[in-house]
């Protein structure tokens, strides 16, 4: 498989390590299973919680895109579609509540690619075992 790029993987909520494994049980806006995280990568072995506390630091990333997030909406309802702050604050706050567990789960994503180095090869290091999440 071709190289995915940082931003994709980070996007898809993949391995940092090596960009293939799932990070979440579930899909990105699923709200069966919304916070469950599996324990590390079924392709590369990657362990997804190297120290305790470890996302501690991801609950700051998800305020930044939190924060940008909503100036832009309501910037945009306010300035370009002309709606009174109440309408704009009341569709943000609808935005916001569907897209939380995925806001959640980006921050968690750009939080731990941060920390972990791409390592092309290290499905192959593995010889494909990957972490057992059972």
């Amino acid at each position: 498989m071709a190289k995915r790029s940082k931003f994709i993987a980070i996007w898809l909520n993949k391995c940092p390590r090596c960009r293939e494994g799932d990070m979440f049980e579930t899909g990105s806006f699923s709200f069966s299973k919304p916070f469950e995280m599996l324990q590390g990568c079924e392709k590369c072995g990657q362990t997804y919680y190297p120290e305790p506390g470890f996302y501690f630091g991801s609950m700051f990333i998800s305020y930044i895109i939190t924060s940008f997030f909503s100036l832009a909406v309501v910037g945009f309802a306010m300035l370009v579609l002309d709606w009174s702050v109440e309408a704009a604050f009341g569709v943000l706050i609808g935005i916001l509540a569907i897209c939380y567990v995925w806001f959640f789960r980006l921050a968690r994503s750009v939080w731990i690619n941060v920390t972990i180095k791409y390592d092309p090869e290290a499905i192959d290091k593995n010889m494909g075992k990957g972490f057992d999440n059972s």
